[in-house]
């Protein structure tokens, strides 16, 4: 959860006469920024929720979702490295749900932006048909792309899940995160970008999970239409 920290400067009362206030103000003066909260550290794309999640290629898409290059910190544990760990815990059973690796925003000084970054365990292949803002992509067992969202499913089989013949159905999703907006830009840009992002997160958590052949994941993130 972010906190906002009001970062106005506390008003002071009256003084109670002239001179006091002429000392007072000139002792503040040099020194009384030191008293206000400090922005939070900016990083960059690369760096965010853990620093092993976010490619170069997805950094820079995350400008075209966000129309920034600055984020704020993200929480320490919010890592996929923390994520792959609580998925192994939970399969086989699938989670009916999803559950967060991370979350973003753009950092002080820029416009407020959120993109909520999540993984869920399935209980099988994917079925039904997606809607229709979604555009399909081949990657992993389904990739959608909508211009505020995307997901990437996979299956993956490693030896983190002992004793098990079967593949863990995994689905990472990345999305704009508060109250619902109607997307802003180039649409077709925004579903590139926001598929980017997803196959990025998607590859690190294959990678940690140590899936047969990064669960079917290309090195790169296929954007051309199934």
């Amino acid at each position: 959860m972010r906190i906002v920290i009001n970062r106005r400067p506390v008003r002071v009362g009256l003084l109670a006469t002239a001179v006091v206030g002429s000392l007072y103000l000139g002792a503040t003066g040099c020194g009384g920024d030191g008293d206000e909260e400090a922005p939070d550290k900016a990083l960059a794309g690369t760096q965010l929720c853990g620093g092993d999640a976010v490619s170069a290629q997805a950094s820079k898409e995350l400008k075209v979702i966000t129309g920034s290059s600055r984020f704020g910190t993200t929480a320490e544990k919010s890592t996929v490295a923390r994520a792959a760990t609580d998925l192994v815990e939970a399969f086989p059973v699938a989670t009916g749900g999803r559950d967060d690796i991370c979350r973003i925003y753009t950092a002080d000084g820029t416009p407020s932006f959120a993109i909520r970054v999540t993984w869920g365990l399935e209980s099988g292949p994917p079925k039904g048909t997606p809607a229709p803002d979604f555009t399909v992509l081949d990657m992993g067992e389904r990739t959608l792309a909508a211009a505020n969202r995307a997901s990437v499913r996979f299956a993956c089989r490693s030896d983190r899940f002992p004793n098990s013949t079967n593949a863990a159905h995994v689905a990472v999703g990345v999305e704009r995160w508060g109250m619902p907006k109607e997307p802003e830009g180039d649409v077709e840009a925004l579903k590139d970008a926001y598929a980017t992002v997803a196959h990025s997160f998607s590859l690190a958590m294959a990678e940690e999970l140590r899936c047969e052949k990064n669960g079917g994941l290309p090195a790169r993130p296929v954007l051309d239409p199934a």
